[in-house]
């Protein structure tokens, strides 16, 4: 029996999602042949960090044109992602069930020949973007959901098969301790984490970014984090399809770089591991699916809409009801002092869609589904 895992991606932000999951099924069937295929980089630097002596074998480069076409498109177009699956092919087709975190990977059944390798999705990520939940969802073999509102949705969008999904919780929430998170300033400011995502038409930053770090840099009240999604810096222009749109994503200032009270993360691993989620006292954001892992402490939240969505009622963006909804500098201050004055005003809603997000029921979620795979495929 083979199952592998793949990790496609240059940034690590999808490691988490699937390396514990790897490690469960390693433990309870040593007898599994369990190659790791992971894109060189960050992304293996991460999986041999988290990999806890699994075999980590790392994917043949993409070819020199998918690249240069990689890096003609500012890193809007994933050809080097296309390329390297289809240049892995072989290693694919020696498998008998293939683990992925991401949607791309189909296409080694839809493009690449490999119609009968079983293909697991894990998700990465516990978000309410519509793009989760295209038809592209319903292609797996398996999908781990976790929680109610994923299986609901997809239930709804007629993307479950009756055997092709089990509910298995958050496998990332695996990796945390209870340690209490390290204080990142000194200063005695509340601080606040500003998480914009890199999808042009949902993020705050392509239009209200630099001013909202212009308020930070001002500001004698509160301490910042800027950590947005790893991907927003990876790239030159960021392209979304769900809604579609193209942002040319610029650049933080030098001035935003040297304040005591402002820190500035484009990209490391403490953006990506919860560092900063478990740090934060408030969070800022507008579409990142990282709100549902602060929300495991509940703690105050502000979204950003700078083009005032008509969002109440539109399960795309459940997660604004977990606090206030900005448009502009000025409400983005009043809703920050209000959150310190009454930081528990929104805790019930916090709670409720947290908990329809997350099934977590004291088994480690990576075990959970270890089980599901072993018991649909082994």
């Amino acid at each position: 029996m083979r199952i592998g895992f793949l990790f496609n991606h240059e940034a690590a932000h999808q490691i988490a999602h699937g390396l514990p999951i790897a490690r469960a099924i390693a433990r309870r069937r040593p007898d599994i042949d369990l190659p790791i295929f992971v894109a060189r980089g960050v992304a293996e630097a991460e999986a041999h960090r988290l990999g806890g002596g699994l075999s980590i074998v790392p994917l043949r480069p993409e070819s020199p044109a998918a690249a240069w076409g990689t890096r003609l498109s500012g890193g809007s177009i994933p050809l080097d992602r296309i390329s390297r699956l289809a240049r892995n092919r072989d290693a694919f087709a020696a498998l008998d069930v293939l683990v992925v975190p991401e949607k791309t990977s189909l296409m080694l059944k839809s493009r690449f020949g490999l119609k009968d390798l079983r293909m697991v999705h894990t998700r990465h990520g516990a978000g309410d973007r519509a793009v989760g939940f295209d038809k592209a969802s319903g292609h797996f073999d398996l999908v781990l959901l976790s929680g109610p509102k994923i299986r609901d949705r997809l239930d709804a969008a007629g993307l479950l098969k009756p055997d092709g999904y089990a509910m298995v919780g958050y496998p990332k929430f695996d990796l945390a301790d209870d340690t209490p998170p390290a204080s990142l300033f000194d200063n005695g400011r509340p601080t606040v984490l500003y998480n914009p995502h890199p999808a042009p038409g949902l993020s705050s930053w392509y239009q209200m970014g630099p001013a909202i770090l212009d308020y930070f840099a001002r500001s004698k009240d509160f301490n910042l984090i800027f950590a947005p999604h790893v991907m927003l810096f990876a790239k030159r222009f960021n392209i979304a399809l769900s809604p579609l749109s193209l942002g040319r994503v610029g650049r933080v200032e030098r001035r935003h770089r040297d304040l005591p009270h402002m820190l500035i993360d484009e990209g490391s691993r403490a953006s990506i591991d919860m560092t900063y989620t478990r740090a934060a006292d408030i969070y800022l954001g507008d579409a990142s699916s990282q709100v549902y892992e602060f929300l495991s402490h509940p703690r105050p939240c502000v979204f950003v809409d700078p083009r005032r969505t008509a969002w109440q009622g539109n399960p795309d963006f459940a997660h604004w009801e977990a606090g206030p909804v900005v448009h502009d500098i000025a409400s983005l201050d009043t809703a920050l002092h209000d959150a310190m004055a009454r930081p528990r005003a929104f805790r019930d809603a916090q709670r409720r869609i947290f908990a329809y997000s997350f099934d977590l029921d004291g088994r480690p979620s990576a075990e959970r589904a270890a089980d599901a795979i072993l018991e649909r495929f082994g």
